[in-house]
């Protein structure tokens, strides 16, 4: 009974995580327009890296030098992965963003294939070809071609995609807290030595607005230390299919957020496309194993 109820308050907290991830796709996308996507993310990841190392001074005067490497590795290719769909969400609708960055979930197992010669299985192939049809579906134009965003977006799934094989490889020896505020810190620093080379000149006097500063600290509270804190901790007592699942609600909950917040319409095709990349990642992620438990039932 206890362990249905541990269960039960950490999957309700995954979805927690998503449902702030989700929103915060409409968040990026209102703030654009007063905030360049570099400096929005720069404003981010510095107030989620102070926060967390105040709160784990301790940790961080302990950590090696291996943790030290591998988190500013990780943190080169988040603040990749987060550029790309900061800067894509500017041409595209938070909807699409938010749908077209999961595209990682169906990336990994292939990129394992590559990096370290794990062959993916037949259920990570149906699923691949269930996102490309999707992708088309959702993002190509009248004339099949795409928009600067979704390419921008599809990228940052690759970066995303980079950054958990990573990760899973690593954090077995390190500690992932430490990792985490390390890739937190070094997305910080990326970002404030090339806001000024690809955003240009920054209007510091919006920082007066009242909605820019929750928005930013909605951003960097919520959306990263609060939700990447409740993904560990979370995670550690569901089984990794289940987890994916719940956290591939993300896509979801940020088309409704487009929807609600931003008054986006996602066309007929646009929802089929969106229930084709869901099914990818379900299919990638549980291999169906729920259908064959119950059928040996």
């Amino acid at each position: 009974m206890q362990k249905r109820i541990i269960t039960l308050a950490a999957a309700s907290g995954l979805i927690l995580v998503t449902i702030i991830w989700g929103a915060a796709f409409a968040v990026v996308k209102n703030s654009l327009d007063y905030v360049p996507p570099i400096y929005m993310m720069a404003f981010r990841f510095t107030i989620a890296g102070i926060v967390m190392s105040l709160v784990f001074i301790k940790k961080l005067l302990r950590m090696k030098k291996e943790e030290l490497i591998h988190g500013v590795g990780i943190g080169v290719f988040l603040f990749l992965a987060y550029a790309f769909q900061t800067i894509g969400c500017n041409y595209t609708t938070a909807g699409k963003n938010a749908f077209l960055t999961t595209v990682y979930v169906i990336l990994v197992p292939f990129l394992n294939w590559v990096l370290i010669k794990r062959r993916p299985d037949i259920f990570c192939v149906i699923a691949a070809l269930l996102s490309i049809t999707g992708i088309g579906l959702l993002s190509l134009e009248g004339d099949f071609s795409m928009n600067k965003g979704d390419v921008l977006t599809l990228v940052c799934g690759f970066c995303y995609a980079l950054q958990i094989i990573f990760i899973a490889q690593w954090s077995q020896n390190d500690d992932p807290v430490l990792l985490a505020i390390i890739q937190i810190i070094v997305a910080a620093v990326l970002s404030w030595i090339t806001a000024p080379f690809i955003d240009g000149g920054m209007n510091w006097h919006v920082l007066a607005n009242k909605s820019v500063i929750l928005s930013m600290m909605y951003l960097g509270l919520l959306s990263t230390m609060v939700a990447f804190a409740l993904q560990t901790i979370c995670q550690k007592y569901l089984a990794p299919s289940l987890a994916a699942l719940l956290m591939s609600f993300e896509a979801v909950f940020g088309a409704l957020s487009g929807v609600i917040f931003l008054g986006e319409v996602i066309p007929l095709r646009g929802i089929i496309g969106c229930v084709l990349m869901f099914s990818a990642i379900v299919i990638s992620e549980t291999k169906l194993s729920f259908l064959f438990k119950s059928r040996r039932k």
